[in-house]
């Protein structure tokens, strides 16, 4: 197991415990810290659709003959798992099937100390035995459920070495100090795994860096230059020596109070960051619709937040139910009510245009989709640090949509802005970051074309949607085929 790190030391915060600083300049982009896991699995619900090495999402897995349970891009990628899979492969064999995630990585993460201890090479700054676990702040609720998973735990691990009080410091270290994995184009969540020296990294409502999931190389022909995953801790900006590294545990797109409360109940701490202890940008995050001066009454603001809520709620059972011209109906008629009351910056107006614009361009309604997404991008540019990840990713969306649509400057303009973000966030040697290059020179040869003559552009696109080949827009709809999976069914 390789870590990389980049000038990083342990030191003690005083209220937060330990941290991590860097003890040089650093840049924004830079890689401060790689560290491949110390255990990771995919989840129950894409067992069959994600690699459980690599974790890239794709069709035409191959199944593990003995388990019958994990899938594999191809025999290099199971290969390089055997060592993370040949006893979870025993025990599943032998059970007849394989236990939920949660399970699944505890016996995992035991296996892994039981073979190396908790210290898996001189790179890593703690022992996963020294984490925190905080089963003693765990409400009644939690607590069950953590019961239950030792319970299949010991039905699965039944011969293992370890006592319940430890196996249940392991699932309390899992479920304060686990990272959730994406897929190869940041689209889903699809694993959870276990990173010690990322676990050091405090959190801060506005961080000075990001962590995206780098799912390695095992194309090579010669297997030395193989990468396995790993977590990257990237700069978000200029970061000066001594300076604490931070992360965001949670969206920084809710309230301070929100954000808090969510901090308190997952990882059972106060937050005290500069951001909430002054309440920055929760103003706008609430606020009302300004014209020449005048502003809505604080009656009519609360009776649109209200209802905000109920449509909220509203759609999202639309989506559940895959109701899709339903949730269209409640976004219209809620953007309708929200536009002359609430501010551009409202959370409850962001919400309603991100779930709008997400599901009339999955139904390729694209015209209204753009008109949304960009509404939706200029709020979150008002909100989210210039560098945020999820910044990018919105706007790479909304050029797509754009793009899409027809709009061929303005889609270009934004898929450039996420790039620039992206290049920051995820490198460029990252398969999203690859994408937009992509899209970027595609888009701006079509500009190119629009400026020269419009009708000739829109003619060329026309026959390009229809699958006609005609000229250079042939090559549009190869680039089209990689990114529709920006607007999947959820």
């Amino acid at each position: 197991m390789t870590v990389v790190m980049t000038d990083t030391v342990v030191f003690d915060t005083g209220l937060k415990g330990r941290g991590l600083r860097t003890t040089k300049d650093l840049c924004a982009g830079e890689v401060v810290l790689a560290e491949p896991s110390f255990a990771a699995v995919v989840f129950d619900s894409l067992s069959q659709q994600v690699c459980h090495s690599c974790f890239r999402r794709q069709a035409n897995l191959h199944r593990c003959a003995q388990c019958k349970f994990a899938h594999y891009c191809d025999r290099t990628c199971q290969t390089a798992s055997w060592d993370e899979h040949k006893q979870e492969c025993g025990a599943i064999k032998k059970n007849g099937k394989a236990p939920n995630e949660n399970v699944r990585l505890a016996a995992r993460v035991l296996w892994r100390i039981q073979k190396d201890t908790g210290i898996v090479s001189d790179s890593q700054l703690t022992s996963v035995d020294q984490l925190e676990d905080h089963v003693a702040d765990m409400p009644a609720d939690n607590l069950k459920e953590l019961k239950i998973d030792v319970h299949n735990f010991l039905d699965y691990c039944p011969n293992t070495r370890h006592g319940v009080e430890y196996i249940s410091h392991i699932f309390g270290i899992i479920n304060c100090n686990g990272f959730t994995l994406s897929d190869q184009r940041g689209l889903q969540v699809v694993g959870v795994g276990l990173f010690p020296n990322l676990c050091l990294v405090n959190h801060d409502c506005w961080p000075n860096c990001t962590v995206i999931l780098n799912h390695g190389n095992q194309s090579a022909l010669n297997a030395t230059f193989h990468s396995k995953r790993r977590i990257e801790l990237r700069a978000l900006g200029k970061i000066a020596e001594n300076e604490e590294l931070t992360v965001g545990y949670v969206d920084f797109l809710n309230v301070s109070a929100d954000r808090q409360r969510a901090l308190k109940h997952q990882y059972h701490f106060d937050c005290t960051c500069k951001t909430c202890s002054k309440n920055l940008k929760d103003d706008l995050m609430m606020a009302a619709k300004e014209t020449e001066g005048n502003k809505p009454s604080d009656e009519l603001v609360k009776e649109v937040q209200e209802l905000s809520l109920e449509c909220l709620a509203k759609v999202e059972a639309a989506r559940t139910a895959g109701d899709f011209h339903e949730v269209v109906k409640l976004c219209r008629e809620c953007l309708d009510k929200q536009e002359p009351v609430l501010a551009d910056t409202h959370l409850y107006q962001l919400r309603m245009l991100s779930a709008a614009s997400e599901v009339l361009s999955y139904m390729q309604f694209f015209s209204e989709a753009a008109e949304y997404s960009h509404r939706m991008v200029e709020g979150y540019m008002k909100l989210y640090h210039p560098n945020n990840a999820q910044l990018g990713m919105a706007t790479m969306r909304a050029g797509v949509i754009h793009w899409h649509a027809g709009l061929i400057e303005v889609g270009h303009g934004m898929i450039c802005k996420a790039y620039a973000i992206l290049m920051i966030t995820h490198g460029p040697n990252h398969p999203i970051t690859k994408d937009l290059e992509s899209m970027r020179m595609q888009t701006e040869m079509e500009q190119r074309i629009f400026k020269q003559n419009e009708y000739v552009y829109h003619s060329m696109r026309e026959a390009a949607l229809q699958n006609k080949p005609m000229g250079m827009m042939a090559e549009a709809v190869s680039v089209e085929d990689n990114v529709k999976a920006l607007f999947h069914k959820q």
